[in-house]
């Protein structure tokens, strides 16, 4: 039997990756709007798919969106991530009356510590634009409708607006080196493949419809 996927990018965020991530979304005037912007989305994703109860955040990074989550008194949070870094720098970062509604969870999204249907809703942040190979997406996507209730909630980066129009650009003029993980999607295969997992799409949400590639997706099981 094959062993649980692991991608290069998950093996970077050490502690000392943790506290950079932690400090990244702090810095500077576009960091903080674009933090605001982003807040702004999950707060209306969370309206349309009912104000869940128990929610996984799934990865939770530095757990910048627990305070957004915790926004919901009787909310529930599972807080988990890939890795322990990070799990140990959102506890320690974020409010302590916060930090004390989150279960912290250590897992991967490829195979969640979890059994099937056990919360209402799966917020999903910053994390498909990372996976390149559609196969890893599936797996994923596969694994978010098996331990979802409901619904899940997922951004990533999508074509048909000008910030993918100038980086299909800048990336034909400069030659793939290395390892790419970060990855511009068709909208039209990501929302097959959403299909494809057992998802009906109920709504979609444009970080600025037209400019930025960040898409926000509100997904129902069938």
């Amino acid at each position: 039997m094959a062993g649980p996927i692991k991608l290069d990018f998950s093996e970077k965020y050490d502690d000392q990756h943790a506290q950079k991530y932690l400090r990244k979304h702090q810095e500077g005037l576009n960091r903080r709007l674009s933090h605001w912007r982003d807040e702004q989305l999950a707060r209306k994703a969370l309206t349309l798919a009912g104000e869940p109860g128990l929610v996984l955040d799934l990865p939770c990074g530095a757990g910048r969106f627990w305070p957004l989550l915790a926004e919901k008194h009787n909310r529930v949070i599972i807080g988990a991530d890939n890795s322990e870094s990070m799990l140990k720098v959102a506890v320690q970062a974020q409010p302590a009356d916060v930090v004390k509604r989150v279960q912290p969870l250590h897992t991967s999204a490829f195979d969640i510590a979890l059994p099937d249907n056990a919360v209402d809703s799966i917020f999903c942040m910053r994390l498909l634009h990372h996976i390149g190979e559609a196969e890893h997406r599936l797996a994923i996507l596969r694994e978010f409708e098996r331990v979802t209730r409901d619904s899940v909630i997922v951004s990533l980066w999508v074509d048909g607006n000008f910030k993918a129009w100038k980086r299909k650009r800048a990336e034909k003029r400069r030659r793939q080196e290395g390892y790419q993980n970060r990855f511009v999607l068709p909208a039209a295969t990501v929302e097959k493949e959403f299909e494809q997992a057992g998802f009906r799409i109920q709504e979609y949400l444009d970080f600025l419809p037209f400019y930025a590639m960040w898409r926000v997706y509100v997904l129902r099981k069938r």
